[in-house]
């Protein structure tokens, strides 16, 4: 009965919720996208074709498997991210108010410790993630295989999940796990910098007093998610192509290293930037949802304003 009521009490309760509340607004708001970046990515069966456009590649989908196609796989994410990025951001804001209480100035927190914060939290959450991604994928892939072999029977996260325990284990959910923390500990740092940047910039002073507006917070956010994805993007292609192979099936690349190395010559380097802008649009589009929820759940359950992530504010100098 005094759970809850003891829970948001604490700091880390309404972070640990604000956190889930941001993290299924931004699924929501971009999962369509995410689809297309995810085939856009793939290799294609005939290399010396011209690849397809995102926008033909939308109407294709639409037109073959029906609008919920591009909703597909969008069960696995939802049932998780709530946790997953509560983890994220809870994370952030632990380690960052660790790293504060070592500064000689209590009330600022340099690039650096935001940094090695971001890292953190983006190492902590590839362990949510990882497994999560790669149910996803096969969900997003498989609709496009089902439909050419003209199969009728739905499958879902759980026959996925299934498929590879049966195939390849418990470390078979894990497949891409190296990758995704090779591209997720360093973007994170991107990531939380851009946002802590960029909403100072635009409204001086709210990270120390926690009052600037939604047009600011979707704004940071957006920058933020939109310059981590350029930064990552190439590994981000290159986990998607090692996630997407099927167990069983031809072994196209061994690892990371062979992946990238094919993929450029076989169809060049822009290979590692296809799909780019439909993933900085959704990126753009989730991260302003994830943070403006995020800080609007926290002003919400919390009796102060959240400022900076329950930070003070960072010092710009550093």
């Amino acid at each position: 009965m005094e759970f809850w009521p003891e829970f948001l009490a604490g700091t880390s309760g309404r972070e640990f919720i604000a956190g889930g509340v941001g993290g299924i607004a931004g699924v929501i708001a971009g999962h369509p996208l995410d689809t297309l970046r995810i085939r856009l990515q793939q290799p294609r069966a005939n290399p010396s074709l011209a690849p397809i456009k995102a926008t033909a590649l939308l109407r294709q989908i639409v037109a073959k498997e029906g609008a919920l196609a591009l909703f597909k796989g969008m069960s696995s994410p939802v049932a998780t991210i709530a946790f997953q990025n509560a983890v994220s951001f809870q994370t952030y804001a632990v380690v960052s108010r660790a790293l504060q209480r070592r500064e000689d100035d209590s009330h600022t927190l340099s690039y650096k410790n935001v940094a090695i914060a971001g890292v953190c939290a983006g190492t902590i959450q590839t362990l949510i993630l990882s497994p999560v991604d790669l149910i996803k994928i096969r969900l997003q892939l498989l609709t496009d295989r089902v439909s050419k072999a003209r199969a009728v029977r739905a499958v879902g996260p759980l026959d996925v999940v299934r498929g590879i325990l049966r195939k390849e284990g418990f470390p078979g959910l894990y497949r891409g796990l190296t990758i995704t923390v090779i591209r997720d500990a360093p973007s994170h740092a991107v990531y939380f910098g851009t946002y802590e940047y960029a909403r100072e910039c635009l409204h001086p002073g709210c990270r120390q007093n926690g009052d600037e507006s939604l047009l600011t917070m979707l704004t940071a956010g957006g920058l933020a998610g939109a310059v981590s994805w350029i930064f990552c993007y190439p590994l981000d292609v290159v986990k998607s192509r090692l996630q997407g192979q099927l167990p069983g099936g031809p072994q196209r690349y061994t690892g990371i290293v062979h992946c990238m190395r094919k993929s450029v010559e076989e169809e060049g380097l822009k290979v590692l930037w296809r799909g780019l802008g439909t993933a900085v649009t959704r990126a753009y589009l989730v991260n302003g949802a994830i943070f403006s929820a995020y800080e609007m759940t926290l002003r919400f359950i919390n009796p102060r304003p959240p400022g900076d992530l329950g930070l003070k504010a960072i010092d710009l100098s550093a």
